[in-house]
């Protein structure tokens, strides 16, 4: 019965999955989060991009209730988790980046004491553990212990482990981490179905670009704060036309020869000299004929969801900022 009441909280009209409002956490006298806001809507596929140390693993851990929140406001379906964390327990189905199972055990033991936690028991237990086991091709591994399992399929037991007690939204860090292509492939068919089919709201964090391109909306995190939010296809398309990046010897020396010959603005990240917003199709044909000399390569692409984040920030994803 508690289950129920804390699955209806998020199934109510109008109420965003998840809203955060002005989060700041800190360990010790550094900021991991700063003034935080952010709103996850109901039946998203949402995803958290962002480079290790921007912020994603501390607010996974605030949104599961590991940690306590020390500034600002955080609503999950409604339910205030600072002063109701344990209906939000309930209420979300988390999976870890970290294995989670008992590989001592095998698959139907792992589920069954996971469910017993929840307060399922008997036949409604055995339903549920059933029918996930089905949905998620596991149905003749149910007897097989977990640390003879493939890392997919361990995966996927995390998962039907998470989604036991029928939660509205499920909660995943780095759900990829140690998975193969083909098993990625099949943990993103099973989680756009959930979504679609099942109505739950997906929410993840990830720091693959690829993988953030199939989420619905994402919000891309920077030193603790949100440097952009919407769909893949809108955050591409702000930065309009196409990227050129232009490799160099001495790439402060070229982009001021740009900006001095061409009237070009570029930006100098490591070796690189990028130049954005270019629709000229003859532009590079140009630059190669007049800077032949100072260009060691030269790539001419549409924006990425990294060119966002360039943009947004300042410097490369994968770099030491």
């Amino acid at each position: 019965m508690t289950v129920s009441l804390e699955r209806s909280a998020l199934a109510k009209a109008h109420v965003a999955a998840i809203e955060i409002d002005q989060v700041s956490f800190r360990y010790g006298t550094k900021l991991a989060l700063d003034q935080l806001s952010l709103v996850v809507p109901q039946g998203s596929l949402f995803g958290l991009l962002g480079p290790n140390g921007g912020g994603k693993t501390t607010l996974f851990r605030l949104l599961t209730t590991l940690a306590p929140l020390q500034s600002g406001r955080i609503t999950v379906g409604g339910l205030d988790l600072a002063t109701a964390p344990d209906r939000v327990r309930r209420a979300i189905g988390v999976t870890f980046q970290a294995p989670s199972l008992d590989r001592r055990l095998t698959v139907l033991e792992n589920l069954s004491c996971h469910g017993r936690l929840y307060g399922l028991t008997g036949a409604a237990l055995h339903g549920r553990i059933d029918q996930l086991l089905g949905q998620l091709g596991l149905d003749d591994r149910r007897h097989d212990r977990v640390d003879s399992l493939s890392g997919g399929l361990a995966r996927r037991v995390e998962i039907a482990k998470g989604l036991l007690h029928a939660p509205r939204l499920l909660l995943l860090d780095e759900p990829s981490t140690g998975l193969d292509p083909g098993a990625r492939i099949d943990l993103w068919r099973y989680l756009r179905s959930l979504q679609s089919d099942g109505g739950v709201t997906v929410l993840l964090t990830t720091h693959l670009m690829e993988e953030a391109e199939k989420c619905d909306a994402l919000a891309l995190l920077d030193q603790g704060r949100v440097v952009a939010q919407g769909s893949p296809a809108e955050l591409r398309a702000e930065l309009g036309g196409d990227c050129l990046t232009l490799r160099s010897a001495n790439p402060a020396e070229l982009a001021a020869t740009l900006t001095r010959d061409f009237g070009l603005s570029s930006r100098v990240l490591g070796p690189d000299v990028r130049i954005e917003n270019q629709a000229d199709p003859h532009l590079l044909g140009r630059l190669l004929e007049r800077l032949g000399g100072q260009i060691e390569s030269a790539v001419w692409a549409r924006p990425t969801l990294e060119d966002v984040f360039v943009a947004r920030t300042g410097h490369r994803f994968w770099s030491e900022a």
